[in-house]
C-alpha cells in the first residue's frame, strides 16, 4: 500500500516554503522546475513581510545581508534643468508627471507609524529589495542570501522535490490523489497549492483564471561591479500611460521595471528582449527620465530582462469562490495574483505561509475533520486581506497610469499623498506569530 503524505505543497515559492518551515507536520514540496531558473526579478519586502519572516525565525538573517531602505531623513532633493537627481537620502516615491518632476515624501507617514510600532527599528519602515531567481528558490550572488534561500536552507534536506509537476487532482475519501507529469501518482492528507498564477490547484477548487489587466510589465537587472552610486532610495517615474521604477538591490545591482498599456503603435517591441529594451529606453528618453535611471536599463543583460502581461484575480472571485475545500487550499500567487504597484505580492505570500502554518499546527490530532476546519479558518483569515490587497493594487495602478485628463489632474494635484498613504497602510499589517 502506497504511503500517504501528511502535507504536499505544490510550488517552492515564498508561500510554500514559509508554510513548510512553519511548525507541526513534515511536508513535501513539489517544484515543477528541473533546476533553478536564471530569469531574475526583484521582490520588495515591506514591514509586514519582515514580521512574517520574524515569525519564522529568519528575519534577522535577511536584515544582515540585504539593503534596507531607511526613512525619517530629510530628502533635500534638488532637480536641476538637466533632470539629474542630486543629494537626498531615505525612502520616497519620486513621481514624474508630463511636464515637471515632483517628490512625494512618505517619511512623515512612516515616522508616525513607527512611533506606535515598537517592533520596528528606529528610523521607520523596513523595506528591502531582494533579487530572486525564478520561483524564488535561490538568489543571484549579486545579493547573497535572501528570503527564499534562507527559508530553503532552514528546511530538512529532501523537503523539496524538483521536476515534479502536478497535472491532475482527484479526491479519494479523506485523501487527495495527485497525478504528476511523469505518470506517477501520490496521495496526501493535505494539498497546498502555491503553484502560481496558472495554478492547477486553484483550477481544481473552481477559482476562475486571473484576468488580463490590459497592461504589460518589463523588468530587468543591471550590475555595477564597482558600485552604482545610488542611495537607499526608491525612484518611481509616472508619465503618459506608463510607470517605471529604479530600485537598488545591493551595492552592485539595481532592479528596474516598466509597466504600460500595449497598443498597435508599439510595433514589434514584443518580438524580442532586445527590441523590448530599446522600446522602453525610447519611451523613457522621451519622458525626460534622469540619465542615471536610463543607464540602469542600458546596462541590463538580455538574459536579465523579462516581459509579460499583468494579470490579477477578480476580488469577486475570492468573495464568492472556494479558497479551500476539504484538505486542499491555495496560497501565494495561486490565491491572490495582483498588480505590482503596492509591491505586496511576495509579502502577502509570506503572510499566507505563517497563517497557514499556524492554523495547521495541531490540526492533525483531530483527523480529517480537524484539518478541513483548520484550512477553513485559514481561508477566512486570508480571503478579505487578499481582496483588500488586490483591489488597492488595481486602483493605485489605474490612478498612476491613467491617460484620462481628469484622473491625471486629480493624481498630480490631490491624489499623490493618498497613494503614498495606501502604500504604507497595506504594509501596516501583522499576520501574527506561529
Amino acid at each position: 500500500m502506497a504511503a500517504v503524505e501528511d502535507i504536499v505543497i505544490a510550488g517552492a515559492g515564498l508561500a510554500g516554503l514559509a508554510t513548510a518551515l512553519g511548525k507541526g507536520v513534515r511536508s513535501l514540496v513539489l517544484e515543477s522546475s528541473p533546476t533553478l531558473r536564471a530569469s531574475g526579478f526583484a521582490f520588495t519586502t515591506w514591514t509586514n513581510a519582515f514580521r512574517a519572516l520574524d515569525a519564522l525565525g529568519v528575519g534577522d538573517k535577511i536584515r544582515e545581508h540585504h539593503l534596507l531602505y531607511e526613512s525619517g531623513h530629510d530628502l533635500g532633493l534638488d532637480v536641476p534643468d538637466d533632470g539629474e537627481v542630486v543629494g537626498g537620502e531615505g525612502v520616497y516615491l519620486r513621481v514624474q508627471g508630463d511636464e515637471a518632476v515632483t517628490v512625494t515624501q512618505i517619511e512623515q507617514l512612516v515616522g508616525q507609524w513607527s512611533e506606535r510600532d515598537t517592533a520596528m527599528p528606529t528610523g521607520g519602515m523596513e523595506l528591502c529589495l531582494l533579487l530572486l531567481l525564478h520561483r524564488m528558490v535561490t538568489f543571484s550572488a549579486a545579493t547573497g542570501e535572501a528570503a527564499a534561500k534562507t527559508l530553503e536552507n532552514e528546511l530538512p534536506k529532501g523537503t523539496i522535490r524538483y521536476s515534479s509537476k502536478i497535472v491532475a487532482i482527484e479526491e479519494d475519501g479523506n485523501v487527495t490523489v495527485l497525478h504528476l507529469a511523469d505518470g506517477s501518482t501520490m496521495k496526501t492528507k493535505v494539498l497546498i497549492g502555491c503553484d502560481g498564477v496558472n495554478s492547477v490547484v486553484a483550477k481544481w477548487l473552481g477559482l476562475p483564471k486571473p484576468i488580463l489587466s490590459g497592461r504589460s510589465a518589463t523588468r530587468g537587472l543591471a550590475e555595477y561591479p564597482a558600485g552604482h552610486g545610488f542611495g537607499p532610495e526608491i525612484l518611481q517615474f509616472i508619465g503618459q500611460g506608463f510607470r517605471s521604477g529604479v530600485l537598488p538591490c545591493s551595492d552592485t545591482s539595481v532592479y528596474w521595471n516598466y509597466t504600460w498599456y500595449p497598443s498597435p503603435a508599439d510595433g514589434d517591441a514584443e518580438e524580442s528582449v532586445a527590441k523590448m529594451r530599446s522600446f522602453v529606453l525610447a519611451k523613457l528618453r522621451g519622458a525626460r527620465i534622469p540619465a542615471g535611471a536610463l543607464d540602469v536599463i542600458e546596462r541590463s543583460e538580455m538574459s536579465e530582462v523579462v516581459s509579460s502581461p499583468l494579470r490579477f484575480r477578480s476580488p469577486l472571485a475570492l468573495v464568492r469562490g472556494s479558497i479551500s475545500r476539504g484538505g486542499v487550499c491555495v496560497a501565494g500567487d495561486a490565491l491572490h495574483p495582483m498588480m505590482p504597484e503596492l509591491g505586496q505580492g511576495g509579502c502577502a505570500a509570506l503572510e499566507d505561509g505563517v497563517v497557514l502554518a499556524r492554523c495547521l499546527g495541531d490540526a492533525f490530532a483531530a483527523g480529517h475533520e480537524g484539518v478541513a476546519a483548520a484550512l477553513g479558518r485559514y481561508a477566512e483569515a486570508r480571503r478579505w486581506r487578499s481582496v483588500q490587497l488586490i483591489t488597492a493594487a488595481y486602483v493605485v495602478g489605474f490612478i498612476q497610469q491613467s491617460n484620462n485628463v481628469v484622473v491625471k489632474f486629480l493624481r498630480d494635484t490631490f491624489l499623490s499623498p493618498l497613494l503614498a498613504k495606501t502604500l504604507v497602510a497595506m504594509a501596516d499589517y501583522d499576520c501574527g506569530t506561529l
